[in-house]
């Protein structure tokens, strides 16, 4: 029943998702082209809303269909069971939004709201073992018989800061609270770790770096007193089953775009698949336990696949605006306060896979996929596999000036704290301390040139 639903609403997919790009596209190195290719042949000139939303060139005819396929369940919104709408029912019982673009609205950024892609994800501040109650993720919304777990508690306090130059700054700083914790109290070792859903753009490349290649740029004991000491994630694939190194999520604590996308079903969504065929709630949560839901596995393996395969594809925008003289000069001022020790540049994809497009493709994703400890101030004080609570992931910044575009917002860095990119890198410490400096002490204009530049990626 499944399948012939699906072939109804295949034809009913956006089309523009789907839409070939023939714009000509030149080295990212290049410093007199208009338009500057991040990402290779996969690679799409739309600087629309829709930016983030394209499929990459070359997939074959069944591998579109796929994309098609993935595209409709990626944004259809799931149903609590029992349904007529069988090829979508098993919504939670448990649950933090009804589809995956509620939280990725047009394969964007989320924003630090509920419902609009936050989540807090839960873990003891001493190894990360989930709440006894609660699990490792605070499920805000429920099926109407039963009471959600809680809701997501924010509030901002904003810290005034000067730049030498007398420039005033401020950052507002978050504190979290859990109100109503509906099934008990949590633990008191439990912390809570802000998650805010990322732009979908590149992970099939990100995918094809070499294991080799990330660990190249590892320093874990900062052997050349650059104080930047990155170390990769190692995690268990719940596809594979093998210890490989993380490469997905704030934390890098996913290594597998499979894992990625079928833990988001069921964390997010509470929809089981044959990677993850358990409902998201305790034991300690029994009004959850015997409710109906939507056959097992309640998303048929050929449907993840085919989001599995829409989540790799998606098509990396190019970067713009190159020949402003203000842009070339941030260029240079980004590389200057050593951003680049951790914003990587330059990857080459391998071979592996079965979509030919992603393979041996320069790209330039401005991220090592590393851990960098980045000080108290973004703490979360949890720790994840090898991540400790103050490090976090070198995030890709390969389609950050077109954020606003696509998602009407400018609220940056793993929880959404920073409204600009500023201040996304004023937040930033530890290991990042010495490049925040530079910043700081660079002039007005020249500040204002760096961040040009980013807006340009």
């Amino acid at each position: 029943m499944k399948q012939i639903f699906l072939l109804g609403i295949v034809f009913l997919v956006v089309v523009f998702s789907c839409k070939k790009e023939e714009t000509t596209l030149v080295s990212a190195y290049s410093d007199d082209a208009t338009l500057i290719n991040l990402a290779g042949n996969c690679s799409t000139g739309d600087q629309t809303s829709y930016a983030f939303s394209y499929q990459i060139n070359g997939l074959s005819s069944a591998q579109s269909l796929m994309f098609f396929v993935g595209n409709s369940f990626f944004n259809q919104s799931w149903v609590q069971a029992p349904s007529t709408t069988t090829a979508r029912d098993g919504l939670g019982p448990l649950f933090n939004a009804r589809s995956c673009s509620a939280c990725h609205f047009r394969d964007g950024r989320g924003a630090p709201e509920a419902n609009s892609g936050l989540l807090f994800r839960l873990g003891s501040n001493f190894d990360n073992s989930p709440d006894a109650i609660y699990g490792g993720q605070l499920q805000d919304f429920s099926h109407n018989s039963i009471v959600a777990e809680g809701s997501m508690g924010i509030n901002y306090q904003e810290e005034v800061g000067y730049y030498p130059d007398g420039t005033a700054y401020s950052l507002r700083r978050p504190i979290y609270t859990i109100p109503g914790q509906n099934y008990g109290a949590i633990q008191g070792s439990t912390a809570i770790s802000p998650r805010v859903g990322q732009q979908m753009i590149g992970l099939g490349l990100l995918e094809l770096i070499s294991e080799s290649d990330i660990l190249a740029n590892a320093d874990p004991n900062d052997a050349d007193g650059d104080g930047i000491s990155g170390i990769a994630n190692y995690v268990t694939d719940v596809v594979s089953g093998t210890l490989t190194v993380g490469r997905f999520g704030w934390k890098a604590n996913v290594g597998s775009i499979a894992h990625q996308v079928a833990g988001a079903f069921n964390g997010d969504i509470g929809i089981t698949s044959v990677y993850f065929p358990n409902e998201n709630h305790t034991v300690n949560q029994p009004a959850c336990a015997g409710l109906p839901n939507g056959g097992s596995p309640e998303i048929e393996d050929s449907d993840l696949q085919a989001v599995i395969l829409y989540a790799k594809t998606l098509a990396v925008p190019v970067r713009r605006k190159t020949t402003k003289p203000e842009v070339k000069y941030g260029a240079q001022f980004f590389k200057s306060t050593g951003c680049v020790s951790c914003h990587k540049m330059d990857f080459t994809t391998g071979f592996g896979g079965d979509v030919a497009p992603l393979k041996n493709q320069k790209i330039t994703p401005f991220t090592d996929l590393l851990l960098h400890d980045m000080g108290p101030g973004l703490a979360d004080n949890v720790p994840d596999h090898l991540a400790s609570g103050s490090e976090w992931r070198t995030q890709p910044l390969w389609g950050l000036g077109l954020i606003s575009t696509v998602n009407g917002h400018t609220y940056l860095l793993h929880d959404g704290r920073a409204r600009s990119i500023e201040e996304a890198i004023l937040w930033h410490g530890g290991e990042a301390e010495k490049s925040v400096q530079k910043f700081k002490k660079l002039p007005a204009d020249f500040r204002r040139y760096l961040i040009q530049y980013l807006e340009s990626l």
